[in-house]
């Protein structure tokens, strides 16, 4: 069994919907650590209330990408038993570009969701972006994390129709829920060992 980390910024609202499904027992993994790189963050009372031990490494200071900072991390996460060999981590809201060592270290074993269909609007405020392509359907992907910007093979996707007076609020809170939906199937995906790789394809084995 896998040892689960998931980290946070926030809230981290797709944090709660997979620690709600691992305590359904629908995704076999061990819920090992929550780590926010702020302090106070929300999400660290919600995963503690779900029985999960939470860490912080605050990242004041320390610009994206920082090994100086992603070293602390590993530290933490192995303190925690999250490995390379057992070990999975869901960036959830994680508000920090993740350094080429730390994703090299990890490599295949960090997933993270972003708010659009990839390729398609990766970075910041993709909704917002769709909004103003003027497409008709955006949506979110679960992804593996490569050392680009969203750019990581795709494990799972979900369309969500864009409305002609949709703002970027009300389409955030539609492809929201289908972030809830689909990160903790493709979390459960991966954990059960049922999903291939090969260059830039998934496959369900």
């Amino acid at each position: 069994m896998k040892n689960l980390a998931i980290l946070i910024s926030g809230r981290g609202s797709n944090m709660e919907a997979i620690l709600r499904t691992v305590k359904k027992k629908k995704i076999p993994v061990h819920p090992a650590v929550v780590i926010s790189n702020k302090p106070g963050a929300a999400g660290l009372k919600i995963a503690q209330k779900l029985g999960v031990k939470t860490v912080t490494v605050d990242s004041s200071g320390l610009k994206g990408g920082s090994w100086e900072y992603d070293k602390k991390l590993v530290s933490v996460l192995e303190e925690n038993n999250v490995a390379p060999k057992n070990g999975l981590i869901c960036l959830a809201g994680f508000m920090r570009i993740m350094s080429p060592e730390f994703i090299r270290h990890y490599k295949g074993r960090i997933i993270n969701i972003h708010p659009a269909i990839l390729p398609a609007f990766p970075g910041l405020h993709s909704q917002r972006q769709a909004i103003e392509y003027g497409v008709k359907y955006s949506g979110c992907t679960v992804h593996f994390v490569d050392e680009g910007v969203d750019t990581g093979p795709i494990i799972l996707q979900s369309i969500v129709k864009v409305k002609d007076d949709d703002t970027e609020e009300s389409l955030s809170k539609r492809i929201l829920k289908q972030e809830h939906e689909i990160y903790p199937k493709a979390v459960r995906l991966v954990a059960e060992g049922k999903i291939k790789t090969s260059g830039r394809k998934v496959v369900l084995r």
